[in-house]
């Protein structure tokens, strides 16, 4: 097992390296002058080549590059062109928010899912399985912001139903419970019709294997059938797209943010890029790209946990 975490931690160091040379291309491509943005529409040639001077945007594409990987491998991502704090502290402060909406979606798909595959594998051919995978199918189509919108207009503008108005929760923001709940249930619908799918056709792959037959012939009972004996074989399948999933919501929560107005490093990142600050926007793929192994490597080790005839080294 240590051998496997060396090695897979050893191996993260070029897909590191390919991503900032990746972000940092496409961050010079896109049109648009840092320095441009930085001093104004009103400053004169010779103010925005000071500007640009005193970025480094001077130097050549490489030279520049290799200075920022330099930097990077100190710790030092660079200060912000808009704020002139440091890169670190920019995701710093939002680090948190992007992570616990991530955790609260994860924890929110994978009850709901997991429940619902289990009833449809069990189920299977009945109504209550067709249903099922009719809302799971509906859960997967949907656009993250459009469900959001709708969420907004009928949870937290509200509508008045009787005497009752449904404007519970909050439109926007974070930290509070009515401020978490829409986001989280925008962003974890389509995560349990994922899980609920997997779930099921891992479930239905194992409940027909000799070993379940043998433990109901022998008259244990169902309920301990499925959970202790199928569902632990089926879930490392189901564990392999969770950790994808997470991996995902760190990095893919852009739009949720942006419609909820969360400070989270998914906002951080689009107001970044519109305003062309490189360090920030090369500072927050790095941070998403780490955090994507790390799950990576914590759903190789999940394996091993659930199944110990896996041998990861």
């Amino acid at each position: 097992m240590f051998t496997f975490i060396v090695r897979r931690l050893i191996q993260t160091i070029p897909v590191l390296i390919g991503v900032t040379i990746l972000t940092f291309s496409l961050m010079h491509l896109i049109p648009g002058d840092p320095a441009q943005i930085l001093a104004g529409e009103s400053a004169s040639p010779q103010q925005i080549e000071q500007m640009r001077e005193r970025l480094g945007l001077n130097d050549p594409i490489p030279v520049q590059y290799f200075t920022y990987l330099g930097n990077a491998l100190q710790g030092d991502l660079g200060d912000s062109i808009r704020s002139g704090r440091a890169v670190t502290e920019e995701i710093s402060s939002r680090f948190w928010v992007t992570v616990e909406l991530a955790i609260y979606s994860t924890i929110l798909s994978v009850f709901i899912g997991l429940i619902a595959g289990i009833i449809s594998a069990t189920k299977r051919y009945t109504l209550s399985d067709t249903l099922i995978m009719i809302v799971a199918l509906f859960g997967l189509s949907m656009p993250n912001f459009w469900l959001g919108l709708m969420l907004i207009q009928w949870f937290a503008i509200g509508m008045d139903i009787g005497p009752i108005n449904t404007g519970w929760f909050s439109a926007s923001g974070w930290g509070s419970w009515q401020q978490v709940v829409l986001p989280v249930l925008t962003l974890g619908t389509a995560g349990a019709a994922i899980v609920a799918r997997m779930t099921r056709s891992s479930m239905l792959e194992v409940i027909d294997q000799d070993y379940i037959r043998t433990a109901r012939a022998k008259g244990v009972k169902q309920r301990v059938v499925i959970y202790r004996h199928a569902l632990k074989n089926a879930l490392i399948p189901v564990v392999t797209v969770v950790g994808l999933q997470f991996g995902a919501l760190l990095g893919g929560a852009v739009l949720t943010e942006t419609v909820f107005a969360i400070n989270g490093l998914g906002r951080l990142i689009i107001d970044a890029i519109r305003a062309r600050d490189f360090p920030v926007v090369q500072g927050t793929v790095l941070v998403f790209s780490l955090l994507f192994v790390l799950v990576n490597l914590l759903v190789d080790i999940a394996y091993r946990l659930l199944n110990k005839r896996i041998d990861l080294d």
